[in-house]
């Protein structure tokens, strides 16, 4: 089966995304345990979004929807993107705060969800904190959330293109 043919197969975009998420996940993982780089409270919301959006890419994978389904799980793995889009930019505006306007640091998202649950955790990660201004890593002058807004707009166009040229056929 040559590569074109295998990008017509209406898995190949959801397989493509769930790859991606997985391995965009490995590397927060690998940035975490292996380069001692702490997420802060708007990366563990970032990854979830990864996680979401791999969640509907791998039941679309399963499916192997052709119909509308397909579009689906598409908006699944949209609600994720949107998710992380907005989170990410967020956290890049926090990134650029003059230091004087930078949230004071709270309580990390681990402990906010021991103390005070999830809705608190979540509300309390979302408005940021002093550990969300800091650089600690960048690749090509972007910092991780450039890099994770990017990664989010780059899947879902990918899988929309994928998903519409498939019902094209």
């Amino acid at each position: 089966m040559k590569i074109l043919e295998l990008l017509e197969h209406p898995r190949a975009g959801f397989a493509g995304v769930f790859l991606a998420c997985a391995g965009l996940l490995g590397f927060a993982y690998y940035a975490q345990y292996v380069m001692y780089l702490d997420p802060c409270p708007m990366c563990y919301l970032q990854r979830f979004a990864f996680m979401v959006m791999a969640l509907f890419a791998l039941i679309g994978l399963i499916h192997g929807a052709r119909g509308a389904m397909r579009w689906v799980w598409t908006a699944g793995v949209g609600l994720g993107s949107v998710w992380g889009a907005v989170t990410a930019i967020r956290h890049i505006w926090i990134q650029n705060l003059p230091p004087d306007q930078v949230p004071d640091c709270g309580g990390g998202f681990e402990y906010n969800m021991q103390m005070f649950g999830l809705g608190e955790a979540l509300r309390s990660a979302f408005a940021g904190s002093g550990d969300c201004a800091e650089i600690s890593w960048s690749f090509l002058g972007l910092s991780m959330p450039w890099w994770t807004l990017i990664w989010y707009v780059a899947l879902t166009v990918f899988l929309i293109v994928a998903v519409a040229r498939v019902n094209k056929q």
